[in-house]
């Protein structure tokens, strides 16, 4: 497996889902809801995660290409979306691309099954998160990287997983500070990968800036 690959791809990962970022939304959604209620939606995030990942991750490629859209093209604006989404985390302010505009959270906490909608869709697989996994699914060219692709998109949804599945436990433990500093780290991170994704798709597209 791609040892780099695999740390790329889920540094991306895990700072867009940011799992301690996205606990107090998780809990505010199933706030009417017993422990063992929360679980479950916990789990049907995570069926919800895997299915539409490999569906992403399977389509992406193939999408751009009906579009004409090169994976550099994809990945300059890719990078900027995920930019934008840094710089909300580095602001403690959630992203209007994930989390939706005021209207859209409105509707969102009328929902009687968040899991789906809007816990998994917009929210976790959003626009940040669908870039991430179709650039790095175009970068994945040996049978190491497809291995470390696999392995960052599983272990970035365990992980998630299992952040709402302990969240009555977390929520007692953690308080606002470490979710205020979780989010400024996980932005800090995003902004880099992010400028990474820029250069690297302006670098193929312009020769002339390298």
């Amino acid at each position: 497996m791609d040892l780099a690959f695999f740390l790329r791809m889920f540094a991306a990962l895990f700072a867009i889902m940011s799992p301690i970022a996205n606990l107090p939304v998780f809990l505010s959604l199933t706030s009417d809801r017993d422990a063992a209620s929360q679980r479950n939606v916990a789990i049907t995030v995570i069926i919800g995660l895997v299915v539409g990942g490999a569906i992403v991750a399977l389509s992406g490629p193939a999408i751009l290409k009906v579009f004409g859209i090169s994976l550099d093209s994809f990945r300059l604006a890719g990078g900027f979306l995920i930019l934008l989404i840094a710089l909300n985390l580095l602001s403690g302010e959630q992203s209007s691309t994930h989390g939706g505009t005021e209207k859209e959270k409105a509707h969102h906490a009328e929902q009687d099954n968040p899991a789906i909608y809007p816990l998994t869709v917009p929210i976790l697989l959003g626009p940040g998160t669908i870039s991430t996994l179709i650039i790095f699914r175009g970068q994945a060219e040996t049978l190491s990287q497809e291995i470390a692709y696999v392995a960052a998109l599983g272990g970035a949804i365990v992980l998630l997983g299992g952040t709402f599945i302990a969240a009555p436990l977390l929520n007692k433990v953690l308080g606002q500070t470490a979710t205020s500093v979780m989010s400024r780290i996980m932005g800090m991170i995003l902004a880099a990968i992010s400028m990474e994704m820029m250069v690297g798709s302006l670098k193929a597209l312009l020769p002339g800036l390298a």
